[in-house]
């Protein structure tokens, strides 16, 4: 009987094994999902519209776009829903200017785009927020689920492009999975150190059950059992897509979860802080970082008396001529400090990879990304403490910690007049002649002085950029918008559309270069049709400045360098905007088109101003934006 008994087991195995596989089968092609929830097949809503229902109930107020089949749905349902749909001449365009609205607003900025090219077009503005650490959402359209990989129209492995650029990646595969995906994509780019997302839309997740069906109707299916086979696997995978899609969800909000410094962490702070003789504060863009206001950290700054040398996004945070924040001699004061306070900075090419930092000081280092806290601390510097957390709320709880304590008003009454003098002969430059047109930085320093209060500038470009990085002075906090530490060229177009929809009563200024111009002129369109009316000004020295001043004494040559004093100004005229031209025949007008161009953004009219610049040696390459 022994034998029959092993027989038993081995047949009861087995049939288990097979009632496993038929569960999990039945599992993976929604089966069992389907005995619960039914397919509402006369409803003509589609999942586009669930699409908009999420980011309705999440405050997205924009989204960008360049327009495709793909995608469609989702930008019908969110202007029905009352989003604002802006879209562009190039889809990096869109991301750049979702990449602004995340910046200044302190919401996931949003970004959809079709297929396949449309989706290529976007790599280099996605990786500019990533390393930006800007929170974005990319919506991409994609082929449908079950002719991806089969050659169908625009059909690429874009998951694969993606991954190493976003925090969370994901394909759709039913309708029913929109809203928490969603949800959580949106959370996740918030979370600790923010950044983009991406979410690929297969065309049949977004589309009503009556169209989408009738692309799954097989015209001459196989005959005899394979026919019904197929047939059955069709109408199943249909059923599947759209089973329990318009069952209520939960709209509402993830949790975000932010890092923050331990009480340990902020005491030990406060013990060094406390004993320093000449403190220093370097901020990064990461200390604008929702959830503290800036405005918030701007009075904990001004508490703590600590001189400061803000960077990116944080230029502007102490205003137009606070007595703590230190312009010039970055390398020289940070020689000499000893205490030195890494807020959000990094060590890399901006820092020197931290070899500008001297070892006799005491350094804490506050970041939330643990790789940018400690980069290049092995080489070059070392963190006397290290602390993964938010850099906004740190200074926050650092001057509370120190209520009543200030830095010795000395040290950065004399680094003020270190600026001061630095400034002056600045300013005694930009009065030399150059032996052709006008003189950059003069036309720098009359636009800084005649800028309204309230405006935003927009920093898109080389030599003519670097200029206007240590002459301009952004006149409030979030005043202010460049690439980062990707050094990205073409971001102006974008930055400037989506701070202008951000800050629709403030001056919004792009500086370009003669080169970075090129990639975004065209949506000098998109301001007329959208009617958001902003001001270029194009420092127009026909060549890509930065690179030939190296590579012509070094290697002789000034190929590829070369431009020509194009009438961009034309080009704006021609896309519905106003454009002036200055030269050395009527410099004298500088004062009086800047004025004219104001007047003009503030009657709805996009404005651009080309100057034409000489040739200077005034740029040292000390200046990195």
């Amino acid at each position: 009987m022994e034998p029959f008994g092993v027989v038993g087991i081995v047949l009861g195995s087995f049939t288990s094994l097979v009632l496993g596989g038929l569960l999990f089968a039945a599992y993976k092609l929604g089966i069992l999902y389907q005995l619960f929830h039914k397919t509402d097949t006369k409803s003509s809503k589609h999942g586009g519209d669930i699409v908009a229902e999420v980011l309705h109930a999440h405050g997205v107020k924009y989204i960008f776009t360049l327009v495709g089949g793909h995608i469609s749905p989702i930008l019908v349902a969110c202007e029905k829903m009352g989003i604002r749909i802006v879209d562009t001449r190039h889809e990096a365009t869109a991301v750049f200017a979702a990449d602004a609205v995340a910046r200044l607003s302190g919401t996931v900025g949003v970004a959809a785009v079709t297929a396949g090219p449309g989706l290529t077009n976007t790599v280099t503005a996605v990786k500019n927020a990533q390393m930006a650490e800007s929170p974005l959402l990319l919506i991409g359209g994609a082929a449908g689920t079950l002719l991806q990989g089969r050659g169908a129209l625009q059909d690429i492995d874009q998951m694969s492009l993606f991954k190493p650029l976003c925090k969370f990646c994901t394909s759709i595969r039913t309708v029913r999975e929109i809203v928490p995906t969603v949800k959580k994509a949106l959370a996740i780019a918030q979370s600790g150190t923010p950044g983009p997302v991406f979410i690929e839309f297969p065309i049949d997740t977004l589309y009503p059950f009556h169209l989408v069906s009738k692309e799954f109707v097989v015209k001459n299916p196989p005959k005899g059992l394979m026919g019904r086979i197929v047939s059955w696997y069709l109408h199943n995978h249909l059923m599947n897509l759209f089973a329990g899609a318009w069952e209520p969800r939960d709209m509402s909000p993830l949790p975000v979860h932010i890092p923050q410094a331990t009480d340990n962490q902020i005491q030990k702070c406060l013990e060094l802080v406390s004993r320093a003789k000449k403190p220093v504060i370097v901020l990064g863009s990461q200390a604008t970082l929702p959830p503290t206001p800036v405005d918030n950290i701007r009075k904990a700054l001004e508490d703590l008396g600590i001189p400061c040398f803000l960077g990116g996004m944080c230029r502007g945070l102490l205003g137009k001529d606070s007595p703590i924040h230190i312009r010039q001699n970055r390398r020289d004061a940070l020689k000499e400090a000893d205490v030195v306070v890494l807020a959000g900075t990094v060590c890399d090419f901006r820092l020197s990879y931290g070899r500008t930092l001297s070892r006799r000081s005491k350094i804490i280092a506050v970041n939330r990304d643990k790789t940018q806290l400690l980069k290049n601390s092995d080489m070059f510097w070392k963190p006397t403490i290290a602390i993964q957390g938010d850099a906004g709320s740190f200074l926050v709880r650092l001057s509370k910690g120190l209520k009543g304590h200030r830095c010795p008003e000395e040290w950065p009454q004399s680094l003020k007049a270190g600026d001061a003098t630095k400034e002056a002969a600045n300013k005694a430059k930009a009065e030399e002649k150059t032996e052709y047109h006008l003189n950059p930085l003069k036309a720098l320093h009359c636009v800084d002085e005649l800028m309204a209060e309230d405006s935003v500038i927009v920093a898109d470009g080389g030599d003519f950029v670097g200029s206007a990085a240590y002459i301009m002075k952004p006149r409030g906090p979030l005043c202010w918008l460049d690439p980062g530490a990707f050094g990205t060229l073409g971001v102006g177009g974008g930055f400037a559309l989506g701070a202008k929809l951000c800050r629709p009563e403030s001056e919004v200024w792009i500086v370009y270069g003669d080169g970075s111009l090129g990639y975004s002129i065209a949506e000098f369109d998109t301001f007329t049709r959208h009617k958001t009316p902003v001001i270029a000004l194009v420092g127009n020295d026909a060549c890509w400045s930065q690179i030939s001043r190296e590579q012509v004494p070094m290697l002789g040559s000034n190929v590829a360098c070369g431009l020509a004093y194009t009438d961009y100004h034309i080009v704006a005229d021609g896309y519905g905007g106003k454009g002036y031209l200055i030269g050395s025949e009527n410099e004298e007008k500088l004062n009086d088109i800047v004025r004219q161009a104001q007047r003009d953004a503030r009657e709805g009219k996009a404005a651009l101003i080309n100057v034409l610049i000489g040739k200077t040696n005034f740029r040292d390459g000390s200046i990195s934006i």
